[in-house]
């Protein structure tokens, strides 16, 4: 027995259906007035400082692709917005695309879909990426976020399953397992605390020699090579650490502890060793003890200085390697201990940045999704600074959660964009910022003026 036809649309009953977004483009821009409240007004905070940046410039510099709908400059701002308020990549794009105050920052009339977002990294390629990276760090140096000479190095593994880009087994430590996965070599600097390098699709023939890489790269960009570098003993060999030395940069990093070693190490006599004393007052273990000498490795051209440290917190002693010669064994450890900082900016990166979060709903090109995390990172770096010493050493999901989670009523006019920020505890940290002082032009909206306002703020009376 057949059975009955199918329905037509027209023939079912109604239901409950989500409502279309229109198609994203740079043609259908609304500019009338209007007015209209959103979760998200704490977004424009960062107009002001992106004034001082000229992304229009880059984006064309680094030749990013562009079209008639979406130039390439909105199509930046649409993806870096998303990265700016912490928002996850693989369900974010369709949640937020009747979202007006993204469409407004972007410059366009809505945000684009997650089709777009996937089909327009794809056309990214990794020399491309790279131009923009170096092209944005000139003009965020300039915008006010100076280059320090020291850096801290390491390998994150994204987990990833895409044909595109080179996949390889890479352990996971989030997973506690190796899977296949993109390389992902970073670089951030200590002064700044802010990454400045970021290069996806490392593969494990090219691990060893991309800190030499990070060494070209940053000489081309600055002219200068990095005074000091600090990264874990897995992350490139001696005969890499001995380029490094005849080029005049200095190390810190671990060596690898065999049984052999460990066993010299116990049997060494008291008298050999001799006692620190660390000065960061948030240390327990602040008297370690420490045992200095000289050692020549295969691979390595020359004698390196070693220097164990017993009573460290650590049921195994410390070994570091370097070519320091006159850095006191108390300061080595400092810095070296200093090191948990690019860890904490990968957390960041991971947690609130998402670079983890991949998804094939939303199939981002790993290289360019962590050329968008630099730029966000950077951002908020400048923000920090901006707003005072309480917060140069917050991450960005302290600054967003205290600061930027903020609501508020947009008001366009004929000449201004009107943005009246909420009412919240930590918005004197704001005012006090001068971000709401100037009124930032915004050419991607019709040359309009944005004016950001507060919600009036208790002040307390003078005492007489």
């Amino acid at each position: 027995m057949l059975g009955s036809p199918r329905r037509a649309d027209e023939e079912r009953p109604p239901t409950v259906k989500p409502e279309i977004a229109a198609v994203a483009g740079v043609r259908s821009l609304d500019l009338s007035p209007r007015s209209f409240r959103t979760p998200l007004a704490g977004l424009f905070l960062f107009v002001p400082l992106l004034h001082r940046i000229d992304l229009a410039g880059v984006v064309t510099a680094a030749r990013l692709p562009s079209s008639r709908m979406i130039p390439a400059e909105q199509a930046v701002r649409s993806l870096l917005a998303l990265k700016l308020m912490g928002a996850e990549r693989k369900s974010h794009v369709m949640d937020l695309v009747m979202d007006q105050a993204i469409a407004l920052f972007a410059g366009l009339n809505v945000v684009p879909k997650r089709s777009y977002l996937a089909a327009y990294s794809s056309r990214i390629d990794h020399k491309a990426s790279l131009r923009f990276m170096q092209l944005w760090l000139e003009q965020v140096e300039q915008a006010g976020l100076p280059h320090g000479g020291s850096f801290d190095l390491d390998f994150h593994s994204v987990p990833a399953n895409s044909a595109e880009e080179p996949l390889e087994k890479h352990y996971v430590s989030s997973r506690s397992r190796s899977q296949k996965g993109i390389l992902v070599f970073l670089a951030s600097d200590v002064e700044q605390r802010v990454l400045r390098y970021a290069n996806a699709g490392v593969t494990k023939d090219e691990q060893a020699d991309e800190i030499l890489q990070f060494v070209r790269f940053w000489k081309k960009h600055t002219g200068e090579l990095p005074a000091e570098l600090v990264f874990d003993s897995q992350l490139t060999t001696y005969e890499k650490l001995s380029e490094l030395n005849r080029q005049g940069i200095r190390f810190i990093t671990l060596r690898r502890r065999s049984r052999k070693m460990l066993q010299q190490i116990y049997s060494q006599p008291d008298s050999a060793w001799r006692r620190i004393h660390l000065p960061a007052l948030t240390r327990i273990y602040r008297t370690p003890k420490v045992l200095e000498e000289h050692v020549t490795l295969s691979g390595y051209d020359g004698e390196l200085r070693q220097i164990t440290v017993m009573e460290l917190g650590h049921e195994e002693p410390t070994v570091l390697l370097t070519n320091h010669l006159k850095l006191n064994p108390a300061a080595l450890v400092t810095r070296y201990a200093q090191r948990m900082l690019i860890e904490n900016g990968i957390s960041e990166a991971v947690q609130f940045f998402h670079i983890d979060a991949l998804s094939s709903m939303v199939g981002m090109k790993v290289d360019f999704d962590m050329q968008l995390t630099l730029m966000a990172s950077s951002l908020y770096r400048i923000m920090a600074r901006r707003i005072g010493r309480e917060y140069v050493p917050a991450q960005a999901k302290t600054i967003f959660r205290n600061l930027l989670d903020l609501s508020g009523k947009v008001e366009i006019t004929s000449t201004s964009v009107v943005v009246h920020l909420d009412k919240r505890a930590h918005n004197p940290y704001l005012v006090a910022s001068g971000l709401a002082d100037q009124h930032t032009a915004m050419p991607w909206f019709g040359n309009r003026k944005l004016l950001i306002r507060f919600s009036c703020l208790r002040t307390r009376k003078p005492h007489t």
